[in-house]
């Protein structure tokens, strides 16, 4: 008797249920781990219970959906060949990637906060300094966080080839797997470097959007799902297309939110990104607009803002200033253009039925406006 075709909703959980799924399935490794670290010694226990909230204390789980949606859309779900937990345990592995991301990048903003509660780095100084310990509290939260998103890293490749997918399904997701890890360190680096340099360079402001975020957001999660259920070249390469395109313009809204977003919603303070002298494009927009129209006065009011601005009031004339030329307008349409780009991309190569709906109403979600 022929197998039935697959189809996008035969997978075992819905992709709206996924967020929750991989919750429960993060909570399971944590637990599996407690017995190891506890001989190990009670400090690195109460490092460990840190990371376990930060991982579980938020976030969309972003990664872990666009690569279940990546599996199923090249048809993994046929003929029941694949154990659904194994394939949860796999792509629930990427939040420990981004975990190990927001971890290090929230000491190297010296930011206070994240999703609304204290960085890693400023909680491990408030404990050295009320126990007085030795030494500074400022390097011994550094140190921490750095060691403790370093552990992040490490369990991520623990719990994706441990998830016990098969091997050979492994082995064809590794090319995407490794080359995910690289990217986002590697983008982060330009991001410091672009920071430090002050550049106002569109191109390389670019480059840190595709390789610090849309990478290892969009394009690689759905690389690694595909790549585990056997999708050909062809469905590989246009969901890595859709990915990147999606993925710069859920780099630019969150770019936007970082300058004009509401605490609420973004779980950092108004301006952040200023106030740490992010080198977005919003900024690049911002300048380039504002010496193209001779205003000198305001390209050098930004110039001189952005990294040194502190005080609120002062955040939000440097806000104002980035507004009055027209950038965000430009940023907008950007991800327009980049939206409609990606989701034509969807129509480069043949899905099972129903994922290129599901991988629509995804972008939208991801680009949405929210400001």
């Amino acid at each position: 008797m022929p197998t039935a075709a697959p189809d996008f909703s035969s997978a075992p959980i819905g992709l709206s249920d996924i967020p929750g799924h991989v919750e429960a399935c993060l909570e399971g490794f944590f637990d599996e781990q407690a017995a190891a670290v506890a001989e190990i010694g009670a400090p690195v226990a109460e490092s460990v219970d840190l990371l376990r909230a930060y991982v579980l204390g938020g976030g969309k789980r972003i990664r872990p959906t666009y690569a279940w949606a990546g599996f199923g859309a090249v048809g993994g779900w046929k003929d029941g060949e694949y154990n659904p937990d194994a394939v949860l345990r796999a792509v629930s592995s990427l939040e420990f990637i981004q975990a190990c991301a927001l971890i290090h990048d929230d000491y190297i903003d010296s930011s206070d906060t994240r999703r609304g509660n204290p960085t890693i780095h400023r909680i491990a100084e408030g404990q050295h300094r009320a126990d007085g310990w030795a030494g500074s509290s400022e390097h011994f939260g550094a140190s921490l966080s750095i060691l403790i998103g370093d552990l992040a890293m490490v369990w991520a490749d623990d719990m994706f080839h441990g998830s016990g997918v098969p091997e050979e399904a492994r082995a064809r997701a590794f090319s995407p797997w490794r080359g995910m890890r690289t990217e986002v360190i590697g983008g982060q680096i330009l991001d410091i470097t672009n920071e430090a340099s002050g550049s106002e360079s569109l191109e390389r402001a670019q480059k840190v959007n595709r390789f610090k975020t849309a990478a290892y957001t969009i394009e690689r999660p759905l690389h690694i799902g595909a790549a585990l259920a056997g999708g050909s070249e062809e469905q590989i390469d246009a969901l890595r297309a859709y990915g990147h395109d999606i993925g710069i313009a859920f780099q630019l809204r969150d770019d936007l939110l970082g300058v004009f977003g509401d605490p609420a919603v973004t779980g950092k303070p108004a301006g952040d990104d200023l106030r740490e002298g992010k080198r977005t494009v919003l900024v690049a927009k911002a300048l380039e607009r504002a010496d193209a129209a001779g205003d000198t006065a305001t390209a050098l009011f930004i110039r001189q803002g952005v990294g040194t601005v502190t005080a609120p009031d002062d955040i939000a004339r440097l806000a104002e200033a980035i507004r009055s030329t027209g950038a965000e307008d430009d940023v907008e349409a950007l991800i327009g253009e980049l939206t409609k780009q990606g989701l034509d991309r969807l129509g480069q190569a043949s899905f099972v039925p129903g994922a290129v709906e599901a991988l629509e109403a995804l972008a939208l979600k991801a680009t949405a406006r929210r400001v």
